[in-house]
């Protein structure tokens, strides 16, 4: 089995899942419990998020743990707009974001906020200057993804920041669930208020993500009750699988696979065949590659290759199920033939070069098979 589908999600380090299992078993006290049992398990939850802090180079008060990157999203989103709707209704998002944005915007949307989509060129970017020139007395967030779930593209998150420092009143908020390897690189920008991760992204467990919220910022509470992470976000916490995004963080940051020579090198396989079109931008995260062979409908390719052990998607996996096009693509004018015809190959820190060759060797096989069909 050749898996490409990491962006979807990933499979947990073997560390990780040894890590929970030992968890699970010798820390049973609820975290709020006073008594010795509770006190374990929530210092092994405080050295987890001290340790977060320290490979994302901030302070541990402002790691706060989530449900996943729907809730970090939904969190500062719905957080924000509740907390600052006194000020302004107005906020600013892309018409490429995940449906986790997407949605929740719609949501606000019949709350009486007022939404303003940013439109993105050929190449999937956004126009910072026209960001600019539709922020307004009343906006109180910009929400923006760091790197596009289904092709990979990178917004410039920097020049954004750069920009939003002349309106330090707006919160920014930045969903880099499919970015953790600019998160690593080039640190959270400072201007950055908020920003959302989710562990089964980087070989962690599902069900646990993180929201980085900065100091000083203020958002309402989704959730209510004990009062757990600092009234942020109640109800008791997971210490098995905060330890086990934890490991799976210092781990993840610490493989050195070369994913950008992978890319680099699929990406030229695939586009010496004719027919083939590569639809990520040359200037792109290194994990994500989306392509299409024209008249082939995506869920063809993709049920051929997974004939032969190869595992990739059509779309993002949150919304595969109903999504009849890529709504990225469509936002950079692709048109609907060639969009239906798209399938996304996701790399990781777990994939080799045997792997990438043995894939070269099968797809050559398939597409020989369709040029026949094409051809009759």
């Amino acid at each position: 089995m050749i898996y490409f589908d990491n962006s979807a999600t990933t499979p947990m380090f073997k560390e990780v899942i040894d890590t929970m299992a030992t968890v699970q078993e010798n820390f049973i006290g609820n975290p709020s419990s006073l008594h010795h049992l509770g006190v374990k398990s929530d210092s092994l939850i405080d050295k987890a998020r001290q340790q977060i802090a320290d490979l994302l180079y901030c302070d541990k008060e402002e790691i706060f743990f989530t449900s996943g990157g729907t809730e970090s999203n939904n969190t500062a989103i719905i957080g924000t707009a509740f907390e600052k709707q006194s000020f302004g209704k107005h906020i600013i998002t892309t018409r490429i974001e995940h449906p986790s944005v997407l949605k929740t915007m719609h949501f606000l949307e019949k709350q009486g906020f007022d939404v303003t989509y940013l439109d993105v060129d050929t190449n999937g970017k956004i126009d910072v200057e026209m960001l600019g020139k539709v922020i307004r007395h009343d906006t109180i967030l910009v929400s923006m993804m760091w790197v596009n779930n289904e092709v990979g593209i990178l917004e410039p998150i920097q020049d954004v920041a750069i920009l939003l420092e002349k309106y330090p009143t707006i919160h920014f908020h930045v969903d880099a669930v499919q970015a953790l390897h600019y998160v690593l690189t080039q640190r959270i920008p400072s201007r950055v208020d908020l920003l959302s991760l989710s562990a089964h992204k980087f070989h962690g467990p599902r069900g646990i993500g993180i929201l980085y919220k900065r100091e000083g910022k203020r958002i309402e509470s989704l959730l209510h009750g004990g009062g757990q992470e600092k009234g942020v976000r109640s109800g008791t916490e997971n210490t098995a699988s905060i330890a086990g995004m934890a490991k799976a963080l210092r781990l993840y940051s610490q493989k050195q696979t070369p994913i950008q020579s992978y890319q680099s090198a699929l990406r030229a396989f695939l586009s010496s065949y004719h027919g083939v079109e590569i639809l990520s931008p040359l200037e792109q995260a290194p994990h994500i590659l989306t392509f299409a062979i024209k008249g082939i409908r995506g869920e063809v390719l993709l049920h051929a290759l997974e004939e032969q052990g190869i595992y990739l998607s059509t779309t993002s996996a949150c919304s595969s199920k109903t999504a009849k096009e890529h709504h990225t693509l469509g936002a950079m004018n692709v048109s609907g033939d060639i969009s239906r015809c798209a399938v996304r190959l996701s790399l990781s820190v777990e994939n080799t070069q045997e792997e990438i060759t043995q894939f070269q060797h099968v797809f050559d096989n398939v597409y020989q098979k369709f040029s026949k069909i094409l051809k009759s």
